[in-house]
């Protein structure tokens, strides 16, 4: 829940993709490096038209489930690279936007960019802490991969202690570090951060975002009580009540938000339509 104001803004202003063509070669590049967190990719694939019902949904964790307990890309539509092994997504998605620099390196032309995706990633202190992330991260800043943007959730909830101080370290990767300092109370700042980010062009970004994990739980908010156990059906309640919804309903979707969620997925197929045709001039 700390997470979500970051793939919602991804899913539903910044990023492009295509829900009936999964595989577009051009669209934006999303990996969940925090795999465990995947119900909320889940989510968000749900809400954009991705091949993934409620009842799929429901099956989360299940054996054989198209909604296992770590995203999987050979089972679920939509999802980029299998994330278990913490440090791993995030790794992978360097090597995601290697791929996007080559391809516009060897086949754009003034007037005509065939590949110019961007690819976002989510991830915790877990994926920060392994030494594939660092040597991949350093390749990045290496490489310049201008097109590769990490939402670093920042919760201050870590099991096995984490002092360091990221940003400084990402900065002598010779990436840029930006932060903002809140999302519970909106997106704005998030938003700014991201912009920031895709102008950037010569140095991979970190945004590092300071969330509250539990968000709304009244009794596990803030708490490493909300990492992986479930909330219990009181405050599974409690939660419903904080946001204004129904207690009583579950995997309930407002008339609204699926508005919301549907204009996204038209413009993202429009963007798709719109490079169809320079492709196939």
């Amino acid at each position: 829940m700390g997470c979500a104001p970051m793939a919602h803004l991804l899913w539903n202003e910044v990023m492009k993709y295509s829900a009936s063509d999964p595989k577009w070669i051009n669209r934006d590049r999303f990996v969940l490096s925090n795999g465990h967190a995947c119900a909320l990719q889940y989510t968000m694939l749900h809400l954009t038209g991705y091949n993934l019902s409620v009842e799929n949904l429901k099956q989360f964790r299940k054996l054989g489930s198209q909604t296992p307990g770590h995203p999987e890309s050979f089972v679920t539509s939509g999802v980029e690279v299998c994330t278990g092994p913490l440090g791993q997504g995030i790794s992978n998605a360097v090597g995601l936007a290697v791929a996007e620099k080559h391809l516009a390196a060897s086949f754009n032309t003034p007037g005509m960019s065939l590949f110019d995706n961007f690819t976002y990633v989510i991830c915790g202190d877990g994926c920060l802490q392994e030494g594939v992330s660092c040597e991949a991260s350093s390749l990045a800043g290496h490489l310049v991969l201008g097109k590769l943007i990490v939402l670093y959730d920042d919760n201050k909830i870590t099991i096995d202690g984490f002092s360091e101080d990221v940003g400084k370290r990402y900065v002598a990767y010779g990436w840029q570090v930006l932060t903002v300092d809140d999302v519970s109370g909106g997106i704005k700042s998030l938003r700014e951060a991201v912009n920031t980010a895709r102008a950037e062009t010569e140095k991979p970004t970190i945004i590092k975002i300071s969330t509250v994990i539990g968000y709304g739980s009244p009794s596990k908010a803030n708490s490493h009580a909300a990492h992986g156990a479930q909330l219990g059906p009181e405050d599974l309640a409690g939660t419903k009540e904080f946001y204004g919804l129904d207690p009583t309903k579950s995997f309930q979707v407002d008339d609204d938000v699926k508005a919301a969620y549907a204009t996204s997925t038209a413009a993202g197929e429009a963007k798709k339509q719109e490079w169809d045709s320079m492709y196939a001039k």
